[in-house]
C-alpha cells in the first residue's frame, strides 16, 4: 500500500512539474483511488513544494478545473526574461555549438513550463539551427569555472599561451578577472617571473595583461596564493568599462569630435565617454580607455570622427 502511494505521489509530482497540471477526477480514475485520496496527495505535495527554495505553490485553476504549480513572485525568470537570456547567449557566439545547446536545453527544461517552453523553442529554433560557433571550437565551460575559482581564491596558475601568431609561451599568472567581449572570453591576469623590459612595451604598466581563454592550454592551479594591497585592488567592473577592445596597453584619454547619426551608440560603446560640448549636431567627446584597440575603432568611423 505504501509503495503504491509512493508511486502515485511521484507520478503526480512529475505531472505537475513536467505536464503543468493535475485534474483530480481523472487522476483518481487512473490510479483507481477516490478523489479524496488524490486531494490528500495534493496537500502533501503542497507542503513539500512550500519548503523548497524558492518556495512553490499549488493553486486551483477554476477555469480549467485542475491544479497547477506556480512560482512565487520573482522566484523564476519570466518568459520575456528567459527569451532575453537565450538571445544574449546566442548573439554572443562565444561557446561551441555543443555547449550552447546544452545550456539552452537546461534553461528551457528547468526554467519553464511545457506550454511556454514550446513557444520559446519555436522562437529561437531558427537561430539555434544556424548558430555559428567560434572558429577555435574549444569547450570552455569547465575552463571558465577553473579560472573563476582561481580568481576567487587568489591562486596562481600555470599555463601555456598561444599568441596570435601561433607562438607558444609558458606563463605563471595571477588571475584577477574574467570578461566576455565580441565572441571571446578573456582572462585578465598579472604576469610573474618575466623580464618586463623585454616582454612589455610599457614595463611600468600597472594593469593586468589580457589573454584569450581559448588560447590557454595545460592550465594548472597552483597551491601558491597572491595578495593585492587594498589600495591597488583590481576592480573588474571599472577595468571592464575602459577595456572595450581587449587590447593591452596604457590607460589613455581620447578626445574627438563625432558627427554621425547616433551619439548614443558611441556612448554605449565607450562606457566612460562623456559629452563635453555640442554644436550644430557635432559632439565633442572624451573617454578613458586601455590600449590601442580604440585607434582601430576610431578609424573605422570614417568621416564621422575627428580625433583631437
Amino acid at each position: 500500500m505504501a509503495e503504491e502511494k509512493g508511486f502515485r505521489l511521484l507520478s503526480l509530482y512529475d505531472q505537475l512539474v513536467n505536464r503543468g497540471s493535475i485534474q483530480k477526477k481523472e487522476a483518481a480514475q487512473v490510479f483507481g483511488v477516490s478523489e479524496r485520496s488524490i486531494q490528500r496527495d495534493i496537500e502533501q505535495l503542497r507542503n513539500f513544494f512550500a519548503e523548497q527554495t524558492p518556495p512553490l505553490e499549488i493553486h486551483y485553476d477554476l477555469g480549467q478545473n485542475c491544479y497547477r504549480l506556480s512560482e512565487g513572485e520573482g522566484a523564476f525568470l519570466s518568459c520575456g526574461e528567459m527569451l532575453a537570456v537565450c538571445k544574449i547567449l546566442l548573439e554572443s557566439r562565444s561557446l561551441s555549438k555543443r555547449e550552447m545547446d546544452q545550456i539552452l536545453d537546461k534553461l528551457l527544461v528547468h526554467g519553464m513550463r511545457p506550454p511556454e517552453r514550446e513557444k520559446l523553442q519555436e522562437i529561437i529554433s531558427n537561430e539555434r539551427h544556424f548558430y555559428v560557433e567560434p572558429r577555435h571550437g574549444k569547450p570552455l565551460v569547465d575552463i571558465l569555472w577553473t579560472l573563476g575559482q582561481a580568481i576567487q581564491s587568489r591562486s596562481e596558475i600555470q599555463a601555456d599561451y598561444r599568441t596570435q601568431t601561433g607562438e607558444k609561451k609558458h606563463r605563471r599568472l595571477q588571475p584577477v578577472g574574467l570578461m566576455c567581449s565580441e565572441f571571446y572570453f578573456y582572462l585578465a591576469a598579472f604576469l610573474k617571473n618575466v623580464d618586463r623590459n623585454q616582454e612589455f612595451e610599457y614595463p611600468e604598466d600597472p594593469y593586468p595583461t589580457i589573454y584569450r581563454v581559448d588560447r590557454l592550454e595545460q592550465i594548472q592551479v597552483q597551491s601558491e596564493h597572491f595578495t593585492v594591497p587594498y589600495g591597488q585592488r583590481f576592480s573588474e567592473g571599472e577595468f571592464r568599462k575602459r577595456v572595450q577592445f581587449m587590447y593591452g596597453g596604457r590607460l589613455r584619454t581620447v578626445h574627438f569630435l563625432y558627427k554621425g547619426p547616433s551619439v548614443e551608440a558611441v556612448l554605449d560603446r565607450l562606457p566612460t565617454a562623456e559629452i563635453v560640448g555640442e554644436r550644430d549636431g557635432t559632439y565633442e567627446i572624451r573617454a578613458e580607455v586601455f590600449g590601442k584597440g580604440i585607434d582601430m575603432w576610431l578609424k573605422s568611423q570614417g568621416n564621422y570622427v575627428q580625433v583631437l
